[in-house]
This record gives structure tokens, C-alpha cells and sequence, in this order.
């Protein structure tokens, strides 16, 4: 591992560690249920070829009603590799309509991109460095909770995912000079729970009107 891929998963770690820290007022919870699949020289078009299963847990930041950060963790089996998946990541998300969990009195939905970089390991390919990029769909489904479906590939930085190097015929010979050394590619596919928590107090027009009596008083 390189001094520069050891600065990056340190950035990448410490990203998704401090997300949590931002105001929770602002803050997602989520928990996903999917399926992760492998695409390479053992598998090179079938983009659903022998799913595993997977799950995710993540932590979202909202900036505002568009844009928002997000820390994940996914966990998955590779199945036709027979090898467990790991994967920390942190992701920038954009809304194409205003979306929130917290309105009670209609129904919010959009529909997303996200993009950002990722840790990612497996037991035979150890550390490597991959970029998520995905598209889903969003429901609040009651006040502060809401229902997303998300799919999404991750380009890796590695070859060594299934093991081979190159595609090549029965006599050894390259049967596409063009995939030759190609990086191995996966993806995931979940449907996802997300809750809001913050402190009710804080939010509370009672506790307002409260801090601004003490406000009066010291005046």
C-alpha cells in the first residue's frame, strides 16, 4: 500500500467517523437490506450474475432540502468469489426535488444521484480504494421516517477482486487486448429504512418561547 492510498483511507475514515458529530437536528438514520454482485473477468456483462447478500448501515447529514452527506457502512457476501465484502464509505447526495422526513402533512419523494469514495475490502484483494456512484428514489412514509431504493456500481482501483488478471482463449492468448488488466468492478442494490432523531425539546415552540424569556430578563 502506497504513503498516498495510506493518506486517503485516513481522510476516508476520519470523514465517516466525524459525520456523526454535525448538529443531529439535521440527521438521517438508516439501515438497508440488498444484494451485492461482481463484474470482472469472470463475469463480464451480467450485471445481476449470482447476487450475495448484503446490508448497509448509514449516517446522513442534510444541508438542506437538496444536497446531503452521507457515511455508510456495507457489509456482503460475493458470491460466485466466495469471499465477504466490507466496504466505508462517504457519499454526496443531491435531490432533483426538496425533500424532507420531517413534514407530517403531505408526502415528500424525489428521486437522487450520489457520488464519493469508499474503503472497500475482501479477504483475497485485502484494502483498496473504489467510487461509488448511484441513483434512487426517496418516500417519506410518516413524519421522520422514510422508505429509499438505491442501486449503484462501484469502480474499484484493483484487478484483484476473482483472482484473474486477463481474459484469454484455451491456448493463453488475450481474447480482448482492450480488457486486458481492466479493474474489477461491483455494485449494490438495497431498499432502506431511514428515521429522523433529534432532541424534542430543542424543537419544542415551548422551549423557544422559553429562551427567549431568559433573553428578555438579562436585558
Amino acid at each position: 500500500m502506497t504513503g498516498e492510498m495510506r493518506r486517503i483511507i485516513v481522510i476516508l475514515a476520519l470523514a465517516a467517523v466525524t459525520l456523526p458529530a454535525l448538529p443531529q437536528r439535521s440527521a438521517d438514520y438508516g439501515v438497508s437490506a440488498g444484494i451485492v454482485t461482481y463484474i470482472g473477468e469472470d463475469n463480464p456483462l451480467n450485471v445481476f450474475y449470482k447476487p450475495g447478500p448484503a446490508a448497509q448501515f448509514f449516517y446522513r447529514y442534510n444541508f438542506n432540502p437538496r444536497q446531503a452527506v452521507r457515511a455508510n457502512f456495507i457489509g456482503g457476501y460475493m458470491t460466485p468469489l466466495g469471499s465477504f465484502l466490507g466496504e466505508l464509505g462517504a457519499t454526496y447526495e443531491f435531490n432533483f426535488f426538496p425533500y424532507s422526513t420531517f413534514r407530517s402533512r403531505r408526502v415528500d419523494y424525489t428521486p437522487y444521484i450520489a457520488g464519493g469514495a469508499a474503503i472497500s475490502a475482501m479477504t483475497q484483494a485485502g484494502p483498496f480504494l473504489s467510487v461509488p456512484f448511484s441513483a434512487g428514489f426517496k418516500v417519506n412514509v410518516t413524519n421522520q421516517v422514510g422508505v429509499e431504493i438505491e442501486y449503484g456500481f462501484r469502480k474499484t482501483f484493483t484487478d484483484k477482486l476473482d483472482g484473474l488478471y486477463e481474459i484469454t482463449d484455451p491456448g493463453g492468448e488475450p481474447v480482448d487486448q482492450s480488457r486486458i488488466h481492466n479493474n474489477d468492478w461491483y455494485s449494490f442494490l438495497g431498499v432502506s429504512v431511514t428515521w429522523k432523531m433529534y432532541n424534542r425539546l430543542a424543537g419544542c415552540p415551548a422551549f423557544a418561547e422559553m429562551g427567549k424569556d431568559k433573553k428578555r430578563k438579562r436585558r
